[in-house]
């Protein structure tokens, strides 16, 4: 079947059940950022592939919510489906709710499967439909009923983190969170995101996309806990520290009937933005709303973790040195596209010890195609890299010792001084923020305007984050801190810079049908000097890979700026140099020189 002939299915199925509209998001049970094959319900129903969307499908009408990110993709995707592109925050595009509440009649059905929707999602639906009595029917997956070759869950293994690697036991974890459990006066907690589970047990797994996590939930309680997985997928050592730490095992959707036996003297404890709604609507006791707080206790890393994610930033720059040897050297004496790039950067990487696999979808962006920011190169829109133009590589690698984010802009071939000039801008901007001293208590916001300052010099802004989170081999984008000059609530970049966090600088100019330009590095925040004054804190930085002198006006730079890079790439040539073949050591000692 294709697109349009989907959307037809689903229609006869929704006049069955007497649904009006029926609203498909790009989402697993746990609001996880990328999802498995089984998931990808929207990409099934409307054919766009985008890792972010939203369709909502009414009787005779229908749409697909994203962001500036894929317009262009989207439409393409979208040809022939009868499904229009609802092109987000631009112009008077309706919100989906305001959609649904201009096309169902009073009283009228709204459905969704509840275990992809989060319950704040949920509650929005149930607030404004309410203006209309439209009712809300969550319990039935429309798109499984129709979907005839649906891949299955994942059934690969898990794996048990040792603490060479976690820093810390499931033991100490456990105390933590229960410690905080009673602090909120709660003695049941739910956990339903992958990444709060994983860390917790010190599992990780091969469910998801790029992350390696483990579909499962966890309840604990001040004695116990339970995790809800296919056990098919736990070894023995895995079910041995289990044991240890009094982890019973049930089935992976059990959790929602279970939810239902709790007490009415219970008091339970969940994050409102980390729960699906229809596991939600289960619970029949006293809930506590707050932040899970494993989100803050996994964003603060022990000094276990920190070392080791040293070592992955090394093993990273060695890779993509390589890789930037590589394409500057080649790509005009051989066919090199976006994705034939993309796949010689991972087998770089894989040629480090302890690889697992990349740590989100490569974004390798030639010419134009990077004014899309996150633009990801695909069949349909792969193209060969040619002279006087930007190629744009946001990339990272998943191993043992923790997880990578770095973007480096290569110029191929001269380009323009405009071009050069706002390379140099990028540059600069990326810098000030990673050379920035505060005092604690800062928070992202505080500090964002370090990075935007040399690009609003230029009457130009980056239309996303600054930098976020990085999980240690659990999500790329980790909460509950980033870098942006306004707050976004659905971000959950609230909370203060803390010692140990692990945090991106990755500022960008992107100009239309034309270039883009984005430099990142990963920083650690770290504790400074204390005085009278409080106390100060800065920013070491972990990621190790030159920055493309050919792109960098020297004069656009203050002295100070310039003495930084060259201190950096003196420990880029000192720190990677060593891992090179004689060929690209010279070829690093030429591009880490002094400016």
């Amino acid at each position: 079947m294709n697109a349009a002939e989907r959307v037809d299915k689903l229609r006869s199925l929704m006049a069955e059940k007497n649904i009006d509209a029926y609203v498909v998001p790009t989402a697993d049970f746990h609001q996880s950022e990328y999802v498995g094959e089984h998931f990808k319900a929207r990409k099934f129903i409307t054919g766009f592939s985008g890792s972010y969307g939203t369709a909502a499908i009414t009787k005779d009408d229908g749409g697909l919510w994203t962001d500036g990110r894929y317009f262009f993709q989207a439409e393409n995707q979208l040809a022939g489906s009868g499904i229009r592109l609802m092109k987000m925050f631009v112009g008077d595009t309706p919100s989906i709710t305001e959609y649904l509440l201009a096309n169902i009649p009073n009283g009228g059905t709204v459905g969704f499967d509840g275990r992809v929707l989060s319950m704040g999602e949920g509650q929005e639906y149930e607030e404004a439909l309410s203006a209309k009595n439209i009712n809300i029917h969550y319990s039935d997956d429309l798109i499984d009923a129709i979907w005839e070759d649906r891949p299955p869950l994942s059934k690969k293994p898990a794996f048990f983190l040792e603490e060479k690697y976690s820093g810390e036991s499931c033991a100490s974890k456990l105390q933590r969170v229960r410690k905080a459990m009673e602090n909120n006066g709660a003695d049941t907690h739910i956990i339903a995101s992958l990444d709060d589970v994983c860390w917790l047990l010190n599992i990780r797994g091969d469910d998801v996309d790029f992350f390696p996590l483990l579909l499962s939930y966890a309840i604990v309680t001040m004695d116990k806990a339970a995790l809800y997985v296919d056990d098919s997928k736990l070894d023995e050592r895995i079910l041995k520290e289990l044991a240890k730490n009094n982890v019973s095992i049930h089935p992976y959707n059990d959790i929602y009937e279970d939810v239902k036996k709790l007490n009415a003297q219970n008091t339970v404890m969940i994050d409102p933005m980390k729960m699906n709604y229809a596991l939600y609507k289960n619970i029949p006791c006293r809930i506590v709303e707050t932040a899970n707080p494993s989100i803050l206790m996994k964003a603060m890393k022990n000094e276990v973790e920190l070392e080791n994610i040293k070592k992955a930033h090394i093993k990273d720059g060695v890779a993509v040195t390589k890789f930037m040897y590589w394409v500057k050297n080649r790509y005009d004496k051989e066919n090199i596209t976006e994705l034939s790039s993309a796949a010689k950067l991972t087998a770089l990487r894989a040629e480090q010890e302890g690889y697992i696999r990349d740590s989100f979808e490569p974004l390798c962006a030639f010419a134009d195609h990077a004014a899309m920011m996150h633009y990801s190169p695909s069949k349909e829109s792969d193209v060969t890299l040619a002279s006087g133009a930007f190629f744009l590589n946001d990339t990272g690698g998943g191993y043992f010792e923790g997880s990578t984010d770095i973007t480096r802009t290569f110029v191929l071939g001269s380009v323009d001084q405009q071009m050069k000039k706002y390379f140099t801008a990028v540059v600069r901007a990326m810098m000030r923020l990673s050379r920035a001293r505060f005092l604690y208590g800062c928070y992202g916001y505080n500090l964002d305007v370090l990075a935007r300052g040399p690009i609003w010099d230029l009457d130009l802004d980056f239309q996303c984050g600054t930098g976020h989170g990085v999980g240690y081999l659990g999500n790329i984008h980790e909460a509950p801190t980033g870098f942006r000059w306004y707050v976004v609530p659905s971000k959950n970049e609230h909370h203060q810079l803390e010692e140990s966090m692990v945090i991106t600088d990755e500022p960008g100019i992107y100009e239309d049908g034309q270039f883009g330009i984005r430099l990142e590095n990963e920083f650690i925040v770290r504790k400074g000097t204390k005085n009278k004054y409080g106390q100060f804190m800065y920013f070491e930085t972990v990621t190790f890979a030159p920055i493309d002198l050919d792109g960098i006006e020297p004069e656009e730079m203050s002295r100070d700026e310039r003495e930084w890079l060259n201190q950096y790439h003196k420990d880029v040539y000192e720190k990677i140099g060593p891992h090179l073949t004689d060929e690209e050591r010279e070829w690093l000692k030429e591009y880490t020189r002094a400016i």
